[in-house]
């Protein structure tokens, strides 16, 4: 039988000391993407906030375990981690395919769980109210590399490295198809805040779509929008960083 602890240590990582008690910020990861990649926001916002990164299965050190079939199956998941560590303050922060498993966490959180999210920060994707016909998962490898390039979110050099993109493409082609096949069950909104971030330029999400997420929630809502495209976090740390300080304080503000 795997323990709370290891089954912790396995989805959730820290690379950074927080404050104790400190609130704890949990980030979830687009499509293909690892817990190092919010290693900068880490940084950032250490000691004062915890920051914990979740790695998916079938990625890096979870490359043997098989990739997420579905984005509902992830988020029952990722509760139960989460739901085993009751007491702290807590914020979920998701960027794409991340967003939606933040909202779809927080929706089993508010419904299940005694601890519910302070508040919930998306980034890079439309609202869950708004669904688009979209099959990447269906296309060749070419295709899934093609897709890549146009977001614009990888090192162009992994893309020359034949042996590692053969390591990486199931893993991808496995998230798209879980994100892909997601439909939104209507149901009970939000009670949590939401804050919305998003690129002017991103292809995958409109300024209406963005500022749809208001559908979902009771709570207070925002809506930030910054030069760039589906990856403008990468050129833009300081105001993201900056915006997601704002978030949790208004959080923080209205809990009391």
């Amino acid at each position: 039988m795997t323990s709370v602890s290891s089954t912790q240590e396995t989805w959730l990582r820290r690379f950074q000391q927080a404050t104790p008690g400190a609130l704890t910020l949990v980030c979830l990861p687009h499509a293909g993407g690892s817990a190092p990649y919010f290693l900068p926001l880490a940084r950032a916002l250490a000691p004062a906030v915890d920051v914990v990164s979740v790695q998916y299965p079938g990625r890096q050190d979870r490359r043997r375990e098989p990739a997420p079939e579905s984005l509902d199956t992830l988020a029952d998941q990722l509760f139960d981690v989460l739901d085993a560590k009751p007491g702290t303050p807590l914020v979920l922060f998701g960027h794409s395919m991340g967003a939606i498993l933040a909202y779809e966490v927080a929706r089993r959180m508010e419904r299940e769980a005694d601890d519910v999210p302070l508040g919930v920060i998306v980034s890079g994707r439309r609202s869950p109210s708004r669904h688009r016909d979209e099959s990447v998962h269906r296309r060749d490898d070419a295709g899934i590399i093609a897709e890549m390039q146009e977001l614009s979110g990888t090192d162009p050099g992994i893309f020359a490295d034949e042996e590692l993109m053969q390591l990486v493409l199931p893993t991808l082609r496995a998230d798209y198809r879980a994100v892909e096949t997601y439909r939104h069950r209507p149901g009970t909104p939000l009670r949590a805040p939401v804050s919305v971030l998003t690129g002017a330029s991103d292809p995958r999400v409109t300024e209406e779509e963005a500022r749809a997420w208001e559908e979902v929630t009771t709570g207070a809502f925002s809506l930030r929008i910054f030069p760039g495209g589906h990856f403008y976090l990468n050129t833009r740390q300081q105001e993201v960083t900056a915006a997601i300080k704002e978030s949790i304080a208004a959080f923080k503000s209205a809990a009391g």
